[in-house]
């Protein structure tokens, strides 16, 4: 996997942006912001070659991820549409086929979280009956597609992109030459930092160099990429909760340690993995990423987790810990934590085969992201020295 990958991978990190799918009332423009009440009936989730609002509202949704659309949201489906949809499927970790099934529709927001899961519906069949409290309008035709019901109006956020700044999947990587090279260059360089050879839009190791110089003056992670914490810091990218990628302030294990981005890789059973490995020797510290409550754990005797924990975040974003040898005195379930306490020790419970921690993060209590990015920005597998206790 590329070191832009990897960064592009951090978008999941994910959260849900409410956008309602559905058509608008007669004479109604499209809007990212119009609120589902204003609408008609529900719509078919969009493919290849349709065009209307629906298709709108899609490419809004993937702008507002940060993913940049050529053409912008012209609510047409067209090539351009589908290969920025297929990015952001592969980027999030799901199959990329380039088609809004049901689970990516989900994710962005176009699906209410809360409302069961849509059916399939025949061609010939009748399209479903306007609710009481909306004005009738003429039914969509021939509905061949998942219907989605409209969500409740939030104010999402931006989908454009701003000006000055680059979007999440325009972040350059060291070889590449590019106007978003030369942009970072020119904010290292009113940064204080020295740019070898200047602003010449050339990723080399001159810019790697300066980048790491910006990184230790920041207290960030030294990696010489254009991570996330990086361009939020140069000024290139908007600040992480804008874009809606959780954030930790700890790294969750006492080094030394290792791990490698093994996101979906085939697991026993069929499943696939969810989660980022973090191997070491047992007993190694592990430690809440974030404040927030202990909310669920389970036993040594749960087959596959072993000794497990999920700690949650005032947002409902939880981080499950998995194959603990044991957990802290006091942790129970309940527990108020602090970011940098000891929670637990890493293990080999479950069906963990060798001692490591499996960690995963589910943005707003949804599905799993992939963690690695967001854990590979506060890398501390070096760092051999049990933190100090909040």
């Amino acid at each position: 996997m590329s070191a832009k990958t990897k960064i592009l991978a951090s978008l999941i990190v994910g959260s849900i942006l409410n956008l309602g799918l559905a058509v608008p009332s007669v004479g109604a423009a499209p809007s990212a912001l119009a609120a589902p009440s204003a609408l008609a009936a529900p719509a078919a989730l969009p493919v290849f070659g349709d065009s209307g609002p629906t298709v709108v509202r899609l490419q809004e949704a993937l702008i507002a991820r940060g993913f940049t659309l050529r053409g912008g949201a012209d609510g047409v489906f067209s090539a351009t549409t589908q290969a920025t949809l297929k990015n952001f499927q592969k980027v999030v970790g799901f199959k990329p086929t380039g088609r809004l099934d049901e689970r990516t529709a989900k994710f962005l927001g176009l699906i209410a979280a809360d409302q069961p899961k849509a059916k399939k519906v025949k061609a010939a069949a009748t399209p479903a009956a306007t609710p009481a409290s909306t004005p009738a309008v003429a039914p969509v035709a021939a509905p061949t597609k998942t219907v989605v019901a409209p969500v409740a109006a939030t104010t999402a956020p931006t989908n454009t992109p701003i000006d000055g700044m680059l979007t999440i999947d325009s972040l350059p990587a060291r070889g590449q030459k590019s106007d978003a090279v030369r942009l970072v260059q020119e904010k290292l360089i009113a940064n204080s930092i020295e740019v070898k050879g200047g602003a010449d839009g050339i990723f080399g190791v001159a810019t790697t160099v300066s980048l790491t110089n910006f990184q230790k003056a920041r207290g960030l992670n030294a990696t010489g990429a254009v991570d996330l914490p990086t361009a939020v810091a140069l000024g290139v990218l908007p600040d992480l909760a804008t874009l809606g990628i959780p954030q930790i302030s700890v790294f969750p294990s006492q080094g030394r340690c290792s791990f490698v981005d093994s996101w979906h890789e085939p697991r026993p059973g069929g499943r696939l993995h969810i989660g980022v490995d973090i191997i070491g020797p047992k007993g190694l510290a592990l430690y809440a990423v974030v404040d927030g409550t202990i909310t669920k754990m389970y036993g040594a005797d749960s087959k596959l987790s072993g000794n497990a924990l999920r700690l949650t975040a005032p947002d409902s974003t939880y981080f499950f810990y998995a194959h603990l040898d044991s957990f802290a005195p006091g942790i129970t379930i309940g527990s108020a934590v602090r970011a940098g306490q000891i929670i637990g020790y890493m293990g080999a419970t479950g069906n963990a085969g060798i001692s490591h921690l499996h960690f995963e993060i589910h943005p707003g209590g949804g599905e799993a992201i992939n963690p690695y990015p967001v854990i590979k920005a506060l890398d501390a597998c070096h760092v051999t020295e049990v933190l100090p206790q909040p």
